[in-house]
């Protein structure tokens, strides 16, 4: 199938429309048309091929929201029309350890990415979600919640799966004290998350200009870190800190405002290394942690919560046309909090 999208040509040239092929369905295929791709900061990483690992050309996206057009004759998991999504990636070996426990996103024998990775025919490369149809295997879409809306949505597709994961995996409960580092994509997310779960949910930001959102989307307290001594006051304070910065910074202060055998999770990815001294690691049995999204049935978990709360992402709508000036807005923190791509303007 004859596709249209956006594509970077290589890692310094501006994203530009782009006709590529689609595979053709196969029985247990879903072919679904995108209605909207969100923005994530990792695809800026990638088409700039910040990481190392670019191939080119490479058509971004793996926030994709759209709905069913057909399915092959062995999918029975979705019915035309109805609304699905499309996260990180697209398929994996399923018959690892990994896998076989609902852990696809850490496949032993490689996970195939929504794009930048090879198809299943391993000649094709994956193109993504900028772009106005796509073509997944059953097992990797997944259902989106009636009420919610769908463009808002998009970004929960990793956004909220990435902030979700991990906050799952320590054990948040009601009255539990939680720090968000960072208020963009990522933190505006895990603030609303970590409210939605009964903690209790400081945000900790350089912008003092974030104060009245962060208490809009749940968050009881507000600190500003560029003020001297600020981190030094809260010693001890949290069960967790969830580390969504993608920049480097020093993680010793936000490690010493765990409380003992507290967790500071790192979701942020920086492009440089970060460190720290082992003193606060060792002398709290603190812990570091990172995450990777999740897999298909925690990204299902997830996406059913908030259609339960009511969860989505506060966006912006752009066009097609306006992808590379989201770009530079985006590394600017001019957005609150997600671009999200209007597909049907493809």
């Amino acid at each position: 199938m004859n596709t249209k999208g956006y594509a970077a040509q290589s890692a310094d040239t501006p994203l530009a429309p782009f006709e590529f092929e689609r595979r053709t369905p196969g029985d247990r295929d879903v072919h679904i048309e995108i209605d909207f791709c969100g923005i994530c900061h990792s695809d800026i990483h990638f088409t700039r091929n910040e990481w190392g690992m670019t191939q080119f050309p490479c058509v971004p996206g793996h926030e994709i929201i759209g709905r069913v057009v057909k399915t092959g004759k062995d999918a029975r998991k979705f019915k035309e029309g109805q609304r699905v999504g499309v996260g990180c990636f697209v398929n994996s070996c399923r018959t690892c350890g990994s896998c076989m426990s609902g852990h696809e996103n850490h496949c032993v024998n490689g996970v195939t990415m929504t794009y930048g990775s090879m198809d299943v025919d391993g000649r094709t490369p994956t193109f993504g979600g900028y772009s106005r149809q796509i073509v997944v295997e059953e097992h990797f879409v997944l259902n989106i919640p009636a009420g919610l809306d769908p463009a808002a949505s998009a970004p929960l597709l990793c956004a909220g799966i990435t902030t979700y994961s991990p906050l799952r995996q320590v054990g948040l409960t009601k009255g539990s004290r939680v720090a968000v580092m960072g208020l963009g994509g990522l933190g505006h997310m895990g603030v609303k998350l970590a409210a939605s779960f009964g903690a209790e949910v400081t945000v900790l930001s350089r912008s003092s200009q974030k104060e009245a959102d962060a208490k809009r989307l749940g968050a009881r307290e507000f600190v500003l870190t560029s003020k001297e001594g600020a981190l030094a006051k809260l010693a001890g304070r949290y069960d967790a800190i969830l580390d969504t910065i993608s920049a480097k910074h020093d993680l010793n202060g936000p490690l010493n405002c765990l409380k003992q055998e507290g967790t500071l999770i790192l979701v942020g990815a920086s492009p440089e290394n970060l460190e720290f001294s082992p003193f606060p690691l060792i002398f709290g049995n603190r812990k570091i942690m990172g995450s990777l999204v999740g897999g298909i049935p925690e990204t299902q978990a997830m996406l059913d919560h908030c259609g339960k709360h009511g969860i989505t992402s506060d966006i912006e709508m752009i066009t097609p046309n306006q992808i590379n000036q989201a770009y530079e807005r985006t590394l600017k923190g001019d957005v609150k909090y997600r671009f999200v791509i209007d597909c049907a303007k493809f």
